[in-house]
């Protein structure tokens, strides 16, 4: 399982226990919150009715008194309310009242009118002074036909003379619980979509930025250089960071043992000829030997510097982050690079397209693009027969320059195709000779510089078509 679905799953998981203990508490508390707001407000109504009964009792008649005569007007008045759309349409209270012994005096439901409610927790509390309510069932048989009582004690100055009880039914708060909870798991639902959505977000955020990571280092990997991407949150910038240090210090290390590796390999051929050289002069031979040897000596010397002075020059310019371009006038330069190689053309022809060239400007480094333009043609005249032919074109079009070095000559093996850019691969020349093997690799450089392109191919009337492509 990827990492972000982890994430994903033990968010959901936290904010679904958390979402489920509170919603669980929630639900437990709406009933006995109903109940107590509801038994709240009995007290208060027991409490202001109880001071209409007084006048009821001290007039020796209550069953027609005040209270008797408001519930029988009530009981043809229809109430019509909306309560944040639970509908009430009748009154819903009991009220009953007892003299100081519990015996019933009225009672609103017309049921119970002298009976004995002394036995009654709310009334029996309240004769004794204390808080008297109960909730008992109307129907022995059903659970949900229980009321609610709430007493308060009618006095005369000091003297008790009687109770007032109020109640109403529980099953008239059931629409205001059930409502509640219908809100309550509607809430709980809508939070647990909302963390999911957010979890959703955050996991897409970790994914695309370790995505990014990932693709950065199989870049490396694959020898790429994609640029270090920018991250947003300061762990992953540090892990990005730390990436691109171990990158260049691998690559640093990398490229040290590739050109110890290939700097050795290069110099073991001169070395051993100019060891062997030194030996045989050390036998004093002829003079003709002598001259020989050591004019082999001097040309071994000679390629070992040039070698040298390759690398060299390949190093300083792989250390260059930038160029200082400027307006380079194509004529002139192709017109003095192909004067410069003429001796070294030995017979073949060597020749640019004038026309293609006139009037073309380029913002460009001029020598090094005068440089990397000579390295492609020496490396067309070098697998060019006699009597073959170098031609050195241009062309432009959107947003860069493409300059094409085109010769007849035996081109590129299949085999050697993936490799003609590694530094110090090289194919024997139509002389024999192997070059640096740095040629291509400086014009690689030069093009990533002037933020274009290389590109050797086959041409399939024989030869080689070498693109070397500049940004204008």
């Amino acid at each position: 399982m990827r990492i972000g679905m982890r994430l994903l799953l033990g968010y959901f998981l936290i904010v679904a226990v958390a979402a489920w203990f509170v919603l669980s508490i929630f639900l437990k508390e709406v009933k006995p919150g109903v109940r107590r707001a509801t038994e709240g407000t009995l007290v208060d109504t027991a409490t202001l009715l109880a001071q209409f009964a007084r006048a009821d009792i001290l007039s020796g008649t209550p069953q027609n008194g005040q209270l008797a005569q408001a519930f029988a007007q009530l009981r043809g008045y229809r109430v019509s309310a909306n309560i944040s759309g639970i509908a009430k349409r009748r009154n819903e209270y009991r009220v009953y009242l007892t003299d100081a012994k519990g015996i019933v005096l009225f009672d609103s439901a017309g049921v119970a009118t002298g009976q004995d409610y002394s036995r009654w927790n709310d009334v029996l509390l309240t004769l004794r002074g204390q808080y008297g309510a109960r909730s008992s069932r109307s129907n022995p048989n059903d659970d949900a036909s229980t009321v609610m009582y709430v007493a308060a004690p009618v006095r005369d100055g000091a003297t008790m003379l009687g109770v007032l009880s109020v109640g109403k039914a529980n099953s008239t708060m059931v629409p205001v619980i059930r409502r509640s909870e219908r809100r309550i798991l509607w809430a709980g639902a809508a939070l647990l979509g909302i963390a999911l959505l957010i979890g959703l977000g955050f996991v897409l955020w970790i994914n695309r930025s370790v995505g990014r990571l990932v693709r950065y280092a199989d870049s490396v990997t694959a020898g790429e250089s994609l640029p270090l991407p920018a991250m947003n949150s300061s762990e992953l910038r540090k892990l990005a960071q730390a990436l691109e240090s171990m990158r260049l210090k691998l690559e640093g290390k990398r490229y040290i043992e590739h050109y110890a590796h290939a700097l050795t390999h290069e110099l073991k051929s001169p070395l051993a000829a100019i060891r062997g050289a030194a030996e045989i002069l050390q036998e004093c031979p002829p003079d003709a030997i002598v001259k020989r040897f050591s004019a082999n000596i001097l040309q071994q010397n000679a390629r070992m510097q040039r070698l040298i002075d390759s690398l060299l020059r390949q190093a300083t310019l792989e250390n260059r982050p930038v160029i200082e371009r400027q307006a380079v006038s194509l004529l002139p330069l192709a017109a003095s690079l192909c004067d410069s190689l003429t001796i070294q053309a030995q017979g073949k022809r060597l020749s640019f397209d004038r026309a293609a060239f006139d009037g073309l400007v380029v913002q460009a480094d001029a020598l090094l693009l005068e440089q990397a333009l000579a390295n492609l043609i020496d490396n067309a005249l070098d697998f060019t027969p006699p009597e073959g032919e170098v031609i050195l074109t241009v062309n432009s079009r959107a947003g860069e320059v493409v300059f094409s070095v085109l010769d007849s000559g035996s081109g590129i093996p299949d085999y050697a195709l993936p490799h003609i850019f590694d530094r110090f691969y090289s194919l024997p020349r139509s002389h024999g000779e192997k070059s640096s093997g740095l040629g291509l690799a400086f014009v690689q450089e030069v093009a990533r510089l002037h933020q274009g392109s290389i590109v050797l191919s086959n041409r399939p009337e024989g030869g080689v078509c070498a693109q070397l492509s500049v940004k204008k």
